[in-house]
C-alpha cells in the first residue's frame, strides 16, 4: 500500500494533467466524431473534406479546454504561438487520420460506416497519443518556477552578522 501511495504522489501531478487531457479529449473527441459523420452521412460532404472540417472545429475546442483547464498552470508563451503550435501539430495529427481513413476508404475500398468509422476511431487514437506527447514539449510549456512554492533564503556561508562602520 505504502508503494502504491509513493507511486501516487510521484505521478500525481501527470496523472491529473492526463485526466484533465482525456476530459478536453473526450469532449473534442465526440465532436470530431459526430461531426465527421453529420458531415459525410447527413449533408454528403466527402470523407476527408468532412474529416478536415470536423476535426479543425474539434481542435479549435480543445486548444481552448487545454490552454484555460488542462495546461493553465503551465507557463504561457503568447496566445498567437501557442495557437500556431497547437495547429501546426493538430496538422500532423490530422494528417495521420487522413491517411488512416484514406487508406481504409480508397486503397481498401472499404465504404461502408462501420469501416470508415473503425479507420476514423484507429486514427484518432494514434493521433492523440502524438497530441499529448507533443503538447507538452512544444505547446504549452513547463513552469520556469513553481509560484505555489515559497521560496527559500539563499543560504550564506558566513552566517554572522557583518558589522557597519561609519566614517573609515
Amino acid at each position: 500500500m505504502r508503494f502504491l501511495r509513493q507511486a501516487y504522489e510521484r505521478f500525481a501531478d501527470l496523472l491529473h494533467e492526463l485526466a484533465k487531457f482525456g476530459t478536453v479529449g473526450a469532449f473534442a473527441f465526440v465532436i470530431d466524431v459526430g461531426g465527421f459523420n453529420l458531415l459525410q452521412y447527413g449533408l454528403q460532404w466527402g470523407t476527408l473534406t468532412s474529416k478536415v472540417v470536423a476535426t479543425a472545429v474539434a481542435t479549435t475546442f480543445a486548444y481552448v479546454g487545454n490552454r484555460f483547464w488542462t495546461y493553465r498552470h503551465r507557463e504561457q508563451s503568447g496566445l498567437t504561438r501557442e495557437y500556431f503550435l497547437f495547429f501546426l501539430l493538430n496538422g500532423v495529427a490530422l494528417l495521420i487520420g487522413l491517411l488512416v481513413v484514406g487508406f481504409t476508404r480508397y486503397t481498401l475500398g472499404l465504404t461502408d460506416p462501420v469501416s470508415i468509422n473503425v479507420a476514423n476511431l484507429f486514427g484518432i487514437g494514434l493521433g492523440t497519443l502524438f497530441r499529448f506527447f507533443s503538447y507538452k514539449k512544444w505547446v504549452f510549456l513547463a513552469a520556469t518556477e513553481d509560484l505555489d512554492v515559497p521560496r527559500e533564503l539563499p543560504k550564506t556561508e558566513n552566517t554572522r552578522p557583518r558589522r557597519v562602520t561609519r566614517g573609515r
